[in-house]
């Protein structure tokens, strides 16, 4: 026999979020659930349980990236606008559209603007053609072992495009969270019946249900309930074995035939009855059979309200993801409004735009006006303590149309290493709310992006020549009076890339001068273009004798690509993109591969949470050392502050 009640408790709305949240830890309740593995073409908005890395590299051939015609480039040498050159067709030259295999044994593409055709077999070009010019390598877009998408990200129609131009057709997600949605009252009937007097149309569970799928959960509605407690006892009992969270509408007040709070501290744990807000304050949080039972009330604004108060957060939170906040605003009040003190209430309001000024109006206040969600904007918070807003008063309204999720984006623009791949996916693991955009622009670029405020951090490894010292006298010449604090990220070996084998028996840098060899550069700027350069100096070699020196990639994994795709013989990278794409390698350098942080942003929790993973992520460091040629002993050691 289920006897009337009153509330357990009325407490304040954010001791009730800890004291649940407490709750559902302690229960080890709430967390991600389980990856699934299903298609990529399924998989738009679904959340990764584990990064996706690139299968193949796409393009996976040399593409032509221009209507003309594909040449080989040592046959144009020599060509000007005084000197036309003649190529036959198709012994020199071969008729080709955006998009074709480039011809084998062509190595070039001269628009056809640029081409003068003077018989059916034979063109004119007035200039020659630099290596693999007008043509897409192998890779360039994507190289296979890249990272796509990190753990905990939710998909977008250009994740799916890339994952599958990456080789990849299906990806491990998280499960969606089963919900299931109980309508409960006597006086409740289906939709599409003709109401008579008495009668309440169930509207609240297609609401909630809705509201389940938006966060990306999947609701089964069940049949209206009657104010019957053991029937309401079963209906629980039974939602429970298909479901990972309940939701029971209605019934959570304290009236004589709502039994929703009895019926759950039967079965299992009441942890919260009665919240001070207006509206929402009966709202129901409770743990039975080691799953979330939550009593919604049963006013539509209190049930949308509180639905986005306790159960969206933990809907997000079995999927990876953080509940994302409102987007918010600052208006002014249009008139005054009063407010019961001691509750927190959430006025509705509409915003507009007046002279300029941003103006928010109150809409209807009762818990029981549905329109009033339709129609408003967004929603003020009056604070407990407070027992009203005067007119003219500034408030920050939460928006409900549009709302967006605030990306923690810390942007990394320098030096590329494989290891900020690795540091990406961890830091979206540990922290989904968070992400990392790395730029590769090279060493100096990021050194140069951090003068202009434009970067968080940016990776370095730039050697002073005459002290042997990386990155310190580059941080104190382009950065000077501006606090920068250098942290170690790895030691790292770098070398030549050469095919498997090494078929043309390349050694070093002396090899670069040979006839037979093609050398692929990195980008003007970058630590490893200077390193190419110090040693070329060294031995005395004019860079204008290296065949594809001005071959310029903006990463180690593109130098990679372009040895093992035949457009280069050699390049220099580091020893992890060798291993990735299963090249040789020979040893030139080992190097220190520091983050310039600025002052100002290092004591930031953006920052501190990468830190934090640098300095103390084991499982982090053993990944790195898995990609080979990389010392972590020093990471996260702060060489300096200048």
């Amino acid at each position: 026999m289920y006897k009337q009640k009153k509330y357990l408790d009325n407490q304040p709305l954010a001791d009730a979020i800890r004291k649940y949240d407490d709750a559902l830890r302690a229960a080890a309740i709430g967390g991600p659930l389980p990856g699934e593995r299903i298609s990529v073409s399924d998989a738009l908005g679904r959340v990764t349980a584990e990064a996706v890395i690139a299968k193949i590299s796409s393009p996976f051939y040399h593409s032509v990236a221009m209507d003309g015609v594909a040449v080989r480039f040592l046959d144009t040498f020599g060509a000007s606008e005084t000197r036309p050159k003649r190529l036959r067709v198709p012994e020199h030259a071969v008729f080709v559209d955006t998009g074709d295999p480039m011809p084998d044994g062509y190595d070039a593409v001269i628009m056809i603007e640029d081409v003068e055709k003077t018989s059916e077999d034979e063109i004119e070009i007035l200039r020659p053609a630099a290596p693999w010019q007008h043509v897409r390598l192998v890779g360039e877009d994507i190289v296979a072992t890249e990272l796509i998408i990190p753990e905990n990200h939710a998909v977008r129609p250009a994740d799916m495009a890339a994952m599958i131009a990456s080789g990849r057709t299906s990806v491990m997600v998280r499960r969606r969270p089963r919900v299931a949605v109980i309508p409960t009252g006597t006086e409740l009937i289906e939709p599409g019946r003709i109401p008579e007097k008495g009668d309440i149309i169930d509207f609240n569970s297609t609401m909630l249900s809705a509201m389940v799928s938006e966060c990306g959960g999947i609701a089964a509605k069940q049949r209206i309930i009657k104010d019957d407690a053991e029937l309401l006892r079963r209906t629980i009992l039974d939602s429970l074995a298909g479901s990972d969270l309940v939701l029971v509408n209605a019934g959570s007040s304290a009236g004589r035939e709502d039994f929703t709070s009895d019926v759950i501290a039967g079965l299992g744990q009441v942890i919260v009855h009665g919240v001070n807000i207006k509206p929402g304050k009966p709202v129901i949080l409770g743990i039975v059979q080691g799953k979330p039972v939550i009593g919604i009330p049963g006013y539509p604004v209190s049930a949308a309200l509180t639905f986005n108060l306790f159960v969206k957060p933990l809907l997000h939170a079995m999927q990876g993801r953080t509940d994302p906040p409102p987007e918010t605003l600052t208006a002014k009040l249009s008139r005054q409004v009063a407010s019961t003190l001691g509750v927190e209430e959430f006025l509705r309001v509409k915003v507009g735009s007046v002279s300029g000024n941003l103006i928010a109006t109150p809409v209807t206040r009762g818990a029981g006006m549905l329109m009033s969600l339709v129609r408003a904007d967004g929603v003020v918070r009056i604070p407990a303590g407070n027992e009203g807003i005067a007119a003219g008063h500034a408030v920050c309204v939460e928006l409900f149309r549009p709302g967006h999720e605030i990306a923690n984006t810390i942007v990394c623009i320098g030096s590329h290493d494989n290891a900020l791949d690795v540091l990406a996916n961890a830091l979206k693991k540990k922290h989904p709310e968070m992400s990392l955009s790395s730029a590769h622009v090279g060493s100096m670029g990021g050194l140069l992006a951090i003068q202009r405020g434009e970067a968080h951090m940016a990776g370095t490894h730039l050697l002073d020549e005459e002290t042997g010292e990386y990155n310190v006298s580059s941080i104190k010449k382009l950065l000077p009076g501006r606090k920068t604090v250098l942290v170690n990220l790895v030691y790292r070996e770098q070398g030549l890339l050469v095919p498997a084998g090494n078929p043309k028996g390349i050694k070093g840098f002396k090899d670069l001068t040979r006839e037979d060899v093609v050398f692929v550069n990195r980008q003007a700027g970058a630590g490893t273009r200077l390193l190419t350069e110090l040693h070329l100096k060294k031995l005395g070699i004019d860079p204008s004798n290296v065949k594809g020196y001005h071959h310029e990639e903006f990463t180690h994994m593109a130098v990679a690509a372009a040895v093992v795709s035949g457009a280069a013989d050699t390049g220099l990278a580091v020893l992890s993109a060798a291993r990735a794409l299963e090249l040789d390698f020979i040893l030139v350098a080992k190097e220190r591969y520091d983050l310039a942080i600025p002052g100002e942003f290092f004591d930031t929790p953006l920052l501190q949470a990468v830190l934090a993973i640098i300095g103390e992520g084991r499982a982090f460091r053993e990944q790195i050392v898995s990609l080979g040629g990389y010392d972590v002993s020093e990471m996260g050691k702060i060489i300096g502050v200048y």
